[in-house]
């Protein structure tokens, strides 16, 4: 998440004066009862679950809709959240079965019930939006209720389905509020997290309000939050600048980055590493003037990620060269093994070999106003373009614009970042390479869906290391996407606001609840 969680990194935010469900602010309620607002460039794509699979979607998601599990801060195995407890039954990892928790209530009032949970599964994958998660639940076969046990019935062992309930996909939505074959449409949501969604602005704000009803893993609800979005970093930089936010978060320009220090007087600043990933992602199909792998092996041969890194990034990013990211299980430098250097020589052997025209021409598409996307492009444009062996036309659109193309195969080349949906290689597996992949590249290989199969069988996740390990050999080898960077995740608040280093772990879950007032 999610895209994707194209999964693409969020933050969020507050605002006073709002009754939701019984719950109301009051003036002599001091600091518990003031906003605390949160500026991020990350958009919402829809407020309903089965139809958002992006950071900025399932940041609030995180808040306002629960899961049967959930991920404590740092954590690497889900925990119950709505429900009571849940485990596999038997060895065969192929049924996954959850005791639903009482007392949980929709901001209706109506009682969520185990039915709601099937509910809430099965929509997502009878919908099947282009940009949802249903890709997150390939493993899932049926789902049955009885009771206040929800069963999850799985085609292939899958150790990491407990993961993937976790998620912004496992959301539990009021089946009397939501159809179940077409998406919700409208600005409010009905989720039974944390938080109540006050109010919805498209491109503006969301307004969240501690939901008094909520019964989970958590002990405090926080305080009220006001997210607010802004269409680029150097708006959300003006906006903290003038402190009409009191926390800034994904994405403020590379050189406001580099430019951070903690002993700034006024603010402060949180810097750590994330699992957060950029891809060049590129269309694999036989339409596309990149369809022969040896095209795309050339653009490998001519990206030059330390570069990209100094010059656009201010050096705020890592140079990446494999799919999963360092400090995850089965990372690996299989494009910097195959691919050491620039060399455009070895490119143009390539392309010779092919027998494709020169230059080639193709599509390069990004998410305008999303962080430092346009210089990114406009870099990446000029590396393959310089050996003359390329002709890159590039062009940025508007979020969800961006994302609808994308799915429906109207780029030749995209440049997503992706945010883990989970603490787990997994997440970097299937969603991005496998076939019928998020990232909807068209890219299908037997070797590398056999070998995210047999990563899914071993409940000790370590031992899908080699697995892992294999996966990214076929990946530098094919080349249906290029690694770029590996990012840091930095958030900046007012002094008087602390637990801003909670937002974002790697576990996929965005804590507003944990901002509070010092």
């Amino acid at each position: 998440m999610r895209s994707v969680r194209v999964r693409i990194l969020a933050t969020l935010l507050v605002l006073a004066g709002v009754a939701v469900g019984g719950w109301q602010l009051l003036p002599d309620q001091g600091d518990d009862g003031r906003t605390i607002t949160v500026g991020t460039t990350d958009a919402v794509t829809s407020l309903d679950p089965a139809g958002a699979y992006d950071a900025g979607s399932w940041a609030l998601f995180s808040n306002v809709f629960q899961s049967l599990l959930t991920f404590e801060p740092g954590g690497v195995s889900p925990v119950p959240d709505a429900a009571e407890h849940c485990s596999f039954t038997g060895d065969d990892l192929r049924t996954y079965r959850c005791e639903l928790r009482e007392g949980l209530t929709f901001p209706g009032g109506r009682e969520v019930t185990a039915e709601d949970v099937k509910y809430s599964f099965d929509r997502v994958k009878k919908i099947n939006s282009p940009v949802g998660p249903a890709s997150l639940l390939d493993t899932l076969k049926t789902v049955s209720a009885s009771d206040r046990t929800v069963t999850f019935h799985l085609s292939s062992p899958d150790a990491t389905f407990p993961f993937k309930v976790a998620t912004g996909a496992g959301s539990i939505v009021d089946r009397s509020k939501y159809p179940a074959d077409s998406l919700r449409t409208g600005t409010s949501a009905d989720g039974t997290g944390p938080y109540t969604l006050a109010s919805y602005t498209k491109g503006k704000n969301a307004v969240l309000a501690p939901n008094g009803r909520y019964e989970g893993a958590l002990k405090d609800t926080g305080r009220p939050v006001e997210l607010r979005y802004y269409a680029d970093g150097e708006k959300l930089d003006a906006a903290w600048k003038a402190r009409r936010v009191d926390v800034a978060t994904r994405t403020l320009p590379p050189k406001v980055l580099a430019g951070l220090n903690a002993s700034d007087p006024g603010q402060r600043v949180s810097e750590v590493d994330s699992s957060e990933t950029r891809n060049l992602y590129l269309d694999t199909r036989a339409s596309s003037p990149l369809h022969d792998p040896r095209v795309r092996q050339a653009m490998a041969w001519l990206i030059d990620r330390e570069r990209l890194a100094a010059t656009v990034y201010d050096n705020t990013v890592d140079p990446l060269y494999s799919l999963i990211p360092a400090g995850i299980t089965g990372h690996t430098t299989s494009f910097f093994d195959r691919y050491p250097r620039q060399d455009a020589k070895k490119a143009r052997q390539l392309l010779t070999r092919a027998g494709v025209s020169l230059p080639v021409r193709f599509t390069y598409g990004y998410g305008a106003g999303r962080g430092a996307a346009a210089d990114e492009a406009a870099e990446i444009k000029r590396e393959l373009e310089a050996s003359g062996l390329f002709k890159v036309t590039v062009k940025g659109y508007e979020w969800t614009d961006f994302q609808k193309r994308w799915a429906t195969g109207k780029l030749d080349a995209y440049a997503v970042g992706w945010v883990a949906d989970y603490p787990d290689p997994d997440t970097f597996g299937s969603p991005l390479v496998g076939t019928g992949a998020s990232m909807n590249t068209g890219y299908s290989s037997r070797t590398v869906d056999r070998l995210i199969k047999a990563s899914q069988k071993y409940a000790d996740r370590s031992e899908a290391d080699d697995d892992f390990r294999q996966v990214q050999q076929a990946v530098a080898a094919d080349v249906p996407v290029i690694p770029l960077w590996q990012a840091k995740e930095y958030v900046v608040s007012s002094e008087d606001v602390g637990g801003g280093q909670y937002l974002s772990d790697g576990t996929g879950v965005f804590r507003l609840w944990r901002l509070d007032w010092i």
